[in-house]
């Protein structure tokens, strides 16, 4: 069974193409940030370590030399010092310790192993008083004109085993702007070692992008081929994985779907050769039923008033019953797909008159016909339609009911039936063209007013399909939008906005000129 969209699986496929863009967009995008995360992360951790690794033993070198250097150099000063002797111990103290300058303080004497060296910005205070209080070597990290220094200070004391301090203080100022510079190329090379890792994640993304998606985009072509009708359409299953749980469960969905399609297709085909057959079978009998009635109500005026009506009505059933009869075969003929058109080129406008004209309401329908619109149709098939429009017009609205035919475009045409009667509430719009609907449960079939908006059927004049004055079989209404269908049409029902109900039949309108083309080709296939 085909699903009634199944022409339109455009929105399915572009959604699937979106879904299977947008997962793999996402799997790059998150294959890159874990990897540009991570990169980051290593980076950082790598930067972090590296400095404090190379800080950290600028820091312990200096402060051993300066200990060593102070060790050896102070046996020999004689405290307290002079200027002189001070200068000469800072600078003998500093030939031991590369390009570090030296600075040694006691009390109101400073030396400085560099006399141009300008190191009172580079001494904070806050060193200075923590060397001072005498607890061993203090060191401190400062920056002085934008470059980073260690600076390291020890107090000198005495060497008879109490270490008590003599007062002197000596400072060491080690340059880092070399350590600084190695951990910044450290750095740098990690950065620059960032891009390929981000490149190689991005590769590896797609690859695995490309392995996720390709069973799902396998999936999403048997699902388009399943939403258009191929109910034969099934997905490979490898693996054990989510995946192939998912394809697994498509095709058994898919299995369920077919067996539910061909149980419900023989179902259907055993109504439609049961309504057939009860219907043939019912002609005969309803043959001589109708000659019976015929009979009745003929002579119905000499028989007594009860009688004559009971006559009376079995006539009336009686040819409502042949109605349905001859609607349900219709409808069956449509529901097979046996029905084939007779198309000639027809003046529209004269088979709307014709047909208003074959049941007696020309002077109670008022017509605005276009005049010169001439196509291809199967004038019975137009005629059926008009019949069925105009008389559920009649029956159910209020006049004036109006026909309209009208040419909007080039291509099509439309057939408006308006009347100015109660309207149609929404419920009922929406399943008027359903079979044998009724918008008032409550009335019987029997009743002459038994259906509303969805009557039809053969009229007055037994012509099959054409509504007369009398209650229609419940069919005509579906009949009529079939027929549409088959030229290709639609019926739309609406409100009018000053009240009632308006019909309106579309038919593509195809020209005389492409008609007789056809005929000739057709014509010179079979000549040839």
């Amino acid at each position: 069974m085909r699903p009634r969209d199944a022409g339109k699986p455009g929105a399915v496929r572009r959604g699937s193409r979106r879904l299977v863009g947008g997962l793999r967009v996402r799997l790059v995008v998150t294959f890159v940030l874990v990897a540009l995360v991570s990169a980051v992360t290593a980076t950082a951790l790598a930067y972090r370590d590296a400095r404090t690794a190379v800080l950290q033993r600028t820091q312990n070198a200096a402060v051993d030399d300066l200990r060593e250097r102070v060790a050896a150099v102070g046996a020999g000063l004689d405290l307290p010092p002079d200027q002189r002797s001070l200068s000469r111990f800072a600078a003998k103290v500093s030939e031991g310790m590369g390009a570090r300058i030296v600075v040694a303080r006691h009390q109101d004497l400073t030396a400085v192993s560099d006399g141009y060296a300008d190191t009172e910005g580079r001494i904070t205070a806050e060193l200075r008083a923590a060397v001072r209080s005498g607890d061993g070597a203090r060191f401190q990290r400062v920056q002085w004109r934008g470059d980073p220094y260690l600076v390291v200070g020890t107090p000198v004391t005495y060497a008879d085993g109490d270490r008590r301090t003599s007062g002197l203080e000596v400072f060491v100022i080690t340059d880092l702007r070399a350590e600084r510079d190695d951990t910044a190329a450290l750095l740098d090379s990690v950065r620059t070692g960032t891009v390929p890792v981000v490149v190689l994640a991005a590769l590896l993304a797609l690859l695995a992008a490309g392995t996720v998606l390709r069973p799902v985009r396998k999936l999403g072509r048997a699902t388009r081929e399943l939403a258009a009708g191929d109910l034969g359409s099934r997905v490979a299953v490898r693996g054990h994985d989510e995946l192939a749980d998912l394809a697994r469960t498509f095709n058994e969905t898919a299995d369920a779907l077919q067996a539910s399609d061909a149980e419900l297709r023989a179902q259907e085909a055993k109504a439609r050769r049961f309504v057939a057959d009860v219907s043939h079978e019912l002609r005969t009998p309803l043959a001589a039923m109708t000659m019976v009635a015929t009979v009745l109500e003929e002579d119905a005026d000499q028989l007594p008033p009860d009688a004559a009506h009971a006559a009376r009505t079995v006539g009336a059933e009686t040819a409502r019953l042949s109605r349905l009869v001859e609607d349900l075969m219709e409808i069956s003929r449509f529901d097979a797909g046996a029905i084939r058109l007779d198309a000639t080129v027809t003046d529209l406008a004269d088979t709307v008159r014709a047909s208003l004209a074959l049941r007696g309401w020309t002077d109670r329908v008022t017509v605005e016909l276009r005049e010169d619109v001439r196509a291809a149709v199967d004038r019975r098939r137009i005629d059926v339609i008009v019949a069925n429009l105009v008389g559920n017009a009649l029956r159910h609205g209020a006049p004036p009911v109006t026909v309209t035919l009208a040419a909007p475009g080039g291509d099509r045409v439309t057939l408006e039936v308006a009347d100015r009667g109660p309207g149609l509430p929404p419920e009922a719009r929406e399943r008027v063209f359903d079979r044998f609907y009724k918008a008032d449960a409550a009335r019987t079939r029997s009743t002459p007013e038994g259906g509303y908006r969805g009557g039809g059927g053969p009229g007055e004049d037994g012509s099959f399909g054409q509504v007369g004055f009398g209650q229609g079989s419940g069919l005509g209404m579906a009949i009529a939008l079939e027929n549409a269908r088959l030229h290709g049409g639609t019926i739309e029902v609406a409100e009018r906005p000053e009240g009632g109900a308006v019909f309106t039949l579309r038919l593509p309108l195809r020209h005389p000129e492409e008609e007789e083309e056809e005929e000739e080709e057709e014509e010179g296939e079979g000549g040839g």
